[in-house]
């Protein structure tokens, strides 16, 4: 059985590879490898390369990379390589198309303004330039880039609610998205559950962005709807059964989330339902964050902040909520709690 590096000699050889490493997986899903190592029982080297028609002694090395990150487990008996067999851990398929996905989209930020420079970036005298990447962003540029690149990490969003839907969604709700983005989120939850109706609460810069989205998905006028704020200066609006941050406390400081978990109890009916889904503090959750930690070293504005769930649990109870509790089940913990 293969396990990923533990020593730091090892992990740090993998980093130093990093751009080859993640090629080996990105060929291996393009020739569906991948999907082929992932079924109950280990399958041979021979028939690996017979069905994918591929040289053995070729792919033998290449499943050696994918060995080396702990990726694919490798079984041999005999010294015939024909007959080692391989087997990819669990989830290895659609982890390997959603990191490539949301990785790609996130390249086209400025990290480039940060790499190999970091000693001047953590003296303060270089960063990255505002026009690049500021926060609050300034321009529609800005917006519309930083927009798309958050639609693009929804699927475990999307997966992580669709577990608990039953609960969520039972009575056909209207839900606001807070800070919603482009209204991604929003569109795919009322295709999936007829009766939802949604709006996103966002600044009024992103508004052609959430129309862009409802002609893109085929939806009626309205839906999602639109309500132009800045949740940071204004109430939340009124008339919801459930408000929803995703992906959005974790921007502020403590006491800014605070301030907007107790503006939604403020905004919420009795029963109504508040949902925190986010990055909470986890070693997975840090490797994704990575390239936005990354960029962030030279940016002063913004800092995203992964919290661990028990900060989100308490601060609910201490504004009023109950029934305060972390949903498992999904990519994501979803934290969820009532208005008595």
């Amino acid at each position: 059985m293969t396990t990923p590096p533990s020593s730091p000699r090892a992990l740090l050889h993998l980093l130093f590879n990093g751009a080859r490493a993640m090629d080996v997986v990105e060929a291996s899903l393009e020739l569906g490898l991948l999907d082929s190592l992932e079924g109950p029982r280990p399958v041979t080297l021979a028939w690996l390369a017979q069905r994918h028609g591929l040289v053995p002694t070729r792919l033998y090395k290449l499943l050696d990379c994918l060995e080396s990150l702990g990726l694919v487990r490798r079984e041999q008996d005999s010294d015939a390589l024909a007959d080692t067999r391989y087997q990819a851990v669990a989830g290895l398929a659609d982890a390997a198309r959603g990191v490539l996905a949301r990785e790609k989209d996130r390249d086209k930020f400025a990290w480039r303004a940060v790499y190999g420079r970091l000693p001047e970036v953590l003296r303060g005298q270089h960063g990255v330039p505002p026009e690049d990447f500021d926060w609050p962003l300034r321009t529609p540029e800005q917006v519309a880039d930083f927009e798309t690149s958050m639609a693009a990490g929804l699927p475990p969003i999307l997966e992580t609610l669709r577990q608990h839907a039953a609960l969520l969604w039972r009575d056909g709700p209207r839900l606001l998205d807070v800070g919603g983005g482009d209204g991604s989120l929003a569109a795919h939850l009322i295709q999936e559950h007829p009766g939802l109706r949604a709006d996103v609460f966002n600044l009024p810069a992103t508004a052609p962005l959430v129309e862009r989205t409802r002609r893109r998905f085929g939806l009626p006028p309205e839906q999602p709807g639109f309500v132009g704020g800045d949740f940071l200066q204004q109430p939340l609006p009124r008339g919801y059964d459930a408000i929803s941050f995703v992906r959005v406390l974790h921007d502020w400081p403590m006491e800014t989330a605070r301030s907007l978990l107790k503006a939604a109890f403020d905004a919420l009916p009795s029963g109504g339902r508040v949902l925190v889904c986010e990055e909470f503090r986890t070693p997975q959750r840090l490797a994704a964050q990575f390239f936005w930690t990354y960029l962030l070293i030279g940016v002063d504005s913004c800092a995203s902040r992964l919290r661990e769930v028990e900060l989100y649990l308490d601060a609910l109870r201490d504004t009023g909520f109950v029934d305060a509790r972390a949903l498992q089940g999904g990519p994501f913990e979803l934290v969820t709690a009532v208005r008595p």
